[in-house]
């Protein structure tokens, strides 16, 4: 906790629930709606805009059973403390390390995504050695130091907003035949117009949808600074619904603007659909521009927050001391940690080399998984710490179908099965951890009774 003033304030609840509503806009738009979105157009078509509303209504069940859990025990590690307080050691233990090998996949999905992105100006650069330059600027940042670089994350978060409704005044003006003379008509007009690709597709397609969300994790770090905590699931309301109507109507007007069948996975969706209005070739470089800027911050703010969150476990012995070490004075971040971190973006450029074509998807899926699986544990331990009420626990089980639907969909498509693997990997080798550390965290357990 933080310390307090002399009328018994704490100094550090410094935010209005407003703020922290766009502060949770700012870290959650990124390129899994500037880019993962067009995967999940292809896999599904228009039914993509269902997706994205039920992606929010889970989303907005989590945060709220965050929200309340932070308003009745403001924690510096919110749900990692939480989920150790419901379980006990092992849970925390695996919460915190499930949630850093996310942070890790979703450093090198935005690594590959803004990548991929240059190779618009630089179509014959292979892939990876992008990923090179940026993972370089990103540590550059990092070694800067957070507070510099926290100063333009707000600026970041406009320039996101502003690309989007650039889009939707240019497609509306599109839409009408202001900028064209050539207004288009692609309403689905039955059911299988709205699911060409069926109830497979529509279930495959339920993950980019949630990866578009991924972020409110830190919403529920930063609610330990409202002035009010009890004003952190309204907080989470009018984020989640301004987040819904960007997101709604962005897509919608994409796939007015252009059949999904036309959509590349790689590509933008946003560029690609206003690619063929006359009089905006201005368009594709600034948006594009624009994505790769909001990319590389998202990815900058993901370093500083992995490495956080490795010397936080350190510190809580859930890490080797080492990692909360520091090597020097001057170092604002400990060294070890910043090393550990580093490794996990030489693999992402490495993983680029290997496997160009659907490395991005591959990344992404399995990023977005090891997101759920912390999301459903958030939703299973919280009826342990709050007392629930009716609602709360019809919410928290139409939360936890939602992102059950969302895991078991990414069986159902070739491109995105890969990522379940890999994050059952991960999961695979955090269980060999706890059932080898249980001994020594029972023994450490008998010796503090004694």
């Amino acid at each position: 906790m933080g310390k307090k003033t002399a009328d018994g304030q704490d100094e550090t609840a410094s935010l209005a629930w407003w703020q922290l509503s766009l502060i949770g806009v700012g870290c959650i738009i990124g390129t899994g709606f500037f880019l993962a979105s067009s995967i999940a157009i292809k896999m599904t078509g228009p039914s993509v805009i269902l997706a994205f509303i039920m992606a929010a209504s889970a989303t907005y069940i989590v945060f709220e059973a965050l929200a309340k859990m932070s308003a009745n025990d403001p924690q510096k590690g919110s749900f990692r403390t939480y989920a150790k307080k419901a379980y006990g050691r092992w849970a925390g233990f695996s919460s915190g390390w499930v949630y850093w090998c996310s942070e890790i996949l979703i450093i090198g999905s935005q690594l590959t995504a803004i990548s991929l992105l240059s190779k618009f100006w630089f179509p014959d650069v292979k892939l990876w050695i992008f990923a090179c330059i940026y993972a370089v600027c990103g540590l550059i940042v990092l070694f800067i130091g957070a507070k510099a670089f926290g100063k333009l994350e707000s600026v970041y978060a406009v320039m996101k907003i502003a690309a989007i409704f650039m889009f939707i005044v240019i497609a509306i003006l599109a839409l009408t035949g202001v900028l064209d003379g050539n207004p288009k008509e692609g309403i689905p007009r039955s059911v299988d117009e709205f699911f060409p690709k069926g109830i497979i597709g529509f279930w495959s397609a339920l993950i980019f949808a949630f990866y578009a969300h991924g972020g409110i994790e830190v919403m529920g770090v930063m609610a330990i600074h409202l002035k009010k905590k009890e004003d952190a699931p309204k907080s989470g309301k009018v984020m989640l619904g301004l987040l819904a109507i960007i997101y709604v109507t962005a897509l919608s007007l994409a796939l007015l603007l252009l059949p999904f069948d036309q959509f590349r996975e790689n590509k933008s969706p946003f560029v690609e659909a206003l690619s063929g209005v006359n009089d905006i070739s201005f368009f594709p470089h600034v948006f594009t521009a624009a994505i790769i800027i909001a990319g590389f911050s998202t990815m900058s703010a993901s370093l500083f927050s992995v490495t956080t969150i490795l010397v936080t476990i350190s510190e809580d012995g859930d890490a080797p001391k080492i990692f909360s070490k520091q090597m020097k004075k001057k170092l604002k971040m400990p060294l070890p940690a910043i090393a550990l971190t580093s490794t996990g973006l030489v693999l992402s450029i490495v993983t680029s080399l290997l496997l160009p074509d659907k490395v991005y998807e591959y990344i992404t899926t399995a990023a977005a998984l090891m997101l759920l699986y912390n999301w459903l544990f958030i939703l299973v331990m919280y009826h342990r710490l709050i007392e629930p009420t009716t609602a709360d626990k019809v919410k928290r089980v139409i939360g936890m179908l939602l992102v059950l639907a969302a895991v078991s969909g990414t069986l159902l498509h070739k491109t995105s099965r890969p990522g379940f693997f890999i994050s059952l990997l991960f999961l695979a080798v955090i269980g060999g951890i706890v059932l080898f550390l249980r001994k020594k965290w029972k023994k450490e357990e008998t010796q503090k009774s004694a």
